[in-house]
């Protein structure tokens, strides 16, 4: 009895101190914000305030030389879409992100049917195929412009052997894409490999012994079994080696600046050079914007297409 006077004689104080800091759901709402505040001030130094910063500058004259910064309005936005080289460096970029990302994801599945064994010599294989994945894209360039020479390249002393007459890889408009994926899918088609391997064993064995007792063949096995059950994925490199291609930049810098006549030169490499070159700050952070959006609104386009059609076990 004693012990329910005190617990009532207490109860106001712990009614007030309740009111005065909120409940303990409350309270702990308040502590993991106070755990998640150093990520969000992390990212509002780095994300959020250069992104606001950007939209700024985008309606302004600015060559980062003098302090003040012109407002223009959408003068700039005019500029890039009355402009030829705007719409040449989107099929430019278009084009390579395409190649870029068929070949990765074809030649990594089928590298990853091939090299799917459990041995010693096959675990060396891949590791040889995977290990490009961690050079630097300058010294893989750098490596190819070797290899792509018109006049001693190796690829030239290659083709010699079938007859077929030399060429200037990175001079030839033609040529020059097709040269500069070599380089992304040399680099990153082990990366590709690797992870589609986990998927193949991450996929039940059963399904196939099943599949083996109704007279499935490995094509078929293949079709409807490995191909769905690998489309979370699939969906995840997509999506990556998509944002990653449309991005390209360090190969074009080191191996052709953006030639010959334009034909390499991607929306990235021409914000560096409007920037950096021509100190078009203004005209350099619209083409940002407006390649943040046509990056966001593709990547969730192939978001909300592929959920549809991927299959997750269980």
């Amino acid at each position: 009895m004693a012990n329910v006077n005190k617990a009532k004689a207490a109860s106001p104080g712990t009614a007030a101190s309740v009111r005065r800091w909120g409940s303990y759901a409350t309270l702990e709402k308040w502590k993991d914000f106070l755990f998640a505040l150093p990520a969000l001030a992390f990212l509002g130094v780095f994300l959020y305030y250069p992104l606001v910063n950007t939209i700024y500058i985008s309606f302004t004259d600015w060559n980062m030389v003098r302090p003040d910064k012109e407002l223009v309005g959408f003068k700039n936005y005019n500029w890039l879409f009355t402009n030829e080289d705007f719409y040449q460096s989107l099929q430019v970029t278009f084009l390579y992100t395409i190649m870029d990302v068929v070949l990765t994801l074809g030649f990594g599945l089928l590298l990853a049917l091939l090299f799917n064994v459990s041995s010693k010599v096959y675990a060396f294989m891949r590791g040889v195929i995977f290990m490009p994945y961690y050079i630097s894209m300058v010294i893989a360039s750098m490596v190819f412009l070797w290899i792509y020479n018109g006049s001693y390249g190796f690829l030239n002393a290659v083709v010699g052997y079938f007859g077929i007459a030399p060429h200037d890889w990175l001079i030839n408009p033609a040529t020059v894409l097709p040269a500069l994926v070599g380089v992304s899918l040399w680099k990153g088609v082990g990366f590709a490999m690797i992870l589609f391997i986990s998927g193949i064993r991450s996929i039940p064995v059963e399904y196939y012994e099943a599949a083996a007792i109704d007279g499935a063949s490995r094509f078929h096995s293949f079709r409807y079994i490995t191909l769905p059950l690998l489309s979370p994925m699939t969906l995840f490199l997509l999506i990556t080696t998509f944002i990653a291609s449309m991005q390209v930049f360090q190969s074009i810098h080191v191996m052709t600046n953006g030639g010959p006549l334009g034909a390499s030169n991607a929306i990235v490499y021409w914000i560096y050079n409007m920037a950096f070159e021509q100190f078009r700050i203004g005209r350099a952070s619209a083409l940002i914007m407006i390649f943040f959006v046509i990056i966001l609104v593709l990547t969730l386009l192939q978001w909300i297409v592929s959920r549809k059609k991927v299959h997750y076990e269980g």
